[in-house]
This record gives structure tokens, C-alpha cells and sequence, in this order.
């Protein structure tokens, strides 16, 4: 064990990223539903924004674990051509496949926004942040994906992956920064003293007390061309 839970992590997370305190030109995503109360304590503690990046990996048919791509809000597809022609997955599999992710995502999605705007990162500095990163196979995608909504950089945020994850990550993205990269790594839990399932509920609520506290994103400032899009 390395972090006693969620909480404690994002809190020594922040403790890394002091640089970007009071930026009005940075957002904090967090992705649900583990990454969000990690992103909660780092928003907080840099009185950042907080959003959400909802997004849903692609997976292989009966190795769902490996990601052929990733859908995320707005439409955004991106497939990894590599993997979708060396394992041959025809266009039909990634039709079914991605119909039935996007219906969990677009719930997700109406679950916690609610009314508010759709995510908009044009013209800021993302700090992505999750919970921790196993193989990173789904956040690559989930990278590309992101970069359709034109940030101007992009940082990942997380307090566990495995060394070689962090260095096949680094290279597509700003900035890495991540507080632990132990081995043997064999899954993000066992690096928690508590590293329960984080529900909806949960996600909802951390992501009312973040909007109530100011830190809703104020989007227009960032991009005044933008600004009736979400009025």
C-alpha cells in the first residue's frame, strides 16, 4: 500500500502540480468514475476548475482490456489502425462495439452534466487525471481523442502507473507527472488501503460541491468566440 485512499492521493498529487495554481488558463478532468475524487483534491487544493473527460474505451472483442480506440463526448472516434488491422476486427465488430459504449457513455454524459455545457477544452492547458494507469492502453486512445477538442497542451496526472506505462505515455503528451511507479505492478487497487468502487452518487456529488465552490468552468474566458455556443 502507498496512498491510504482516493482522498490522500489527489491531495499529494496537488503537492506536484503547484505550478499551476490560480491559472485561469488550466481545467482539472477527471475520469469517471475512479479519477474524478482524485481530481476533486487537485482542483481544491490548486482552486482550479473541474470537469469531467467521460470517454469509453474500445475494446477488443474477448480481450476487452485492450483498447482498438475510444469514443468521448461530442462524437469523437479514434481507432488505433495498427490493432484494428493486425487483429483483423472488421467493420461490423466496431459498429456493435461502439454503439454499445456510446449508449453508456451518452448516459454517463446526462448523469453528471446534467444542463450544463458540453466539456470544452479549446485554447487551455488539461490536466488529466485518474486514479492510476495500468497498461494506459485506453487513456492513449482516450489522448487522441482529447487532442480532436484542440487544448493547447495537455498534462497527465496520476499517482501510480508502472514505470513503462509512464514511458510510452510521456511521449504524447506536455507533461507527465506521476508520484509512484512501483514494481511488480499488477492492478492500480493494490497500491490503495481502500480502493473501493466509486458510485455515481459519488461522482455527482463531488462534482455539485466543486461547481458550488466557483470552480465551474468558465469557458468564454478561454474562448470568446465560443462564448454564445454555450449560452
Amino acid at each position: 500500500m502507498i496512498f491510504a485512499n482516493r482522498t490522500e492521493a489527489g491531495r499529494r498529487l496537488a503537492a506536484r502540480l503547484k505550478k499551476y495554481v490560480n491559472r485561469n488558463d488550466v481545467i482539472v478532468l477527471g475520469i469517471p468514475r475512479g479519477g474524478v475524487p482524485v481530481a476533486f483534491e487537485v482542483a481544491a487544493a490548486l482552486n482550479l476548475p473541474l470537469d469531467i473527460l467521460v470517454l469509453r474505451k474500445l475494446g477488443v472483442p474477448g480481450h476487452e482490456e485492450l483498447a482498438f480506440g475510444a469514443i468521448a463526448s461530442g462524437g469523437i472516434q479514434v481507432l488505433d489502425a495498427d490493432i484494428v488491422e493486425g487483429l483483423g476486427i472488421s467493420d461490423l465488430m466496431i459498429k456493435l462495439v461502439t454503439r454499445a459504449e456510446a449508449e453508456e457513455l451518452n448516459r454517463r454524459e446526462r448523469l453528471y452534466r446534467g444542463g450544463r455545457p458540453p466539456l470544452d477544452v479549446y485554447g487551455r492547458t488539461v490536466i488529466v487525471v485518474d486514479d492510476g494507469i495500468a497498461t494506459g492502453s485506453s487513456l492513449r486512445a482516450a489522448l487522441r481523442a482529447l487532442r480532436e477538442m484542440k487544448p493547447a497542451a495537455v498534462t497527465i496526472a496520476t499517482p501510480v502507473a508502472p514505470q513503462a506505462t509512464c514511458n510510452h505515455l510521456r511521449s504524447e503528451v506536455e507533461e507527465l507527472v506521476c508520484l509512484e511507479m512501483p514494481e511488480p505492478f499488477y492492478g492500480v487497487g493494490q497500491f490503495y488501503g481502500d480502493f473501493s468502487a466509486v458510485s455515481d452518487d459519488e461522482v455527482n456529488e463531488l462534482l455539485e460541491r466543486a461547481w458550488q465552490r466557483g470552480s465551474e468552468p468558465e469557458y468564454h474566458d478561454v474562448n470568446p468566440a465560443r462564448r454564445g455556443a454555450h449560452r
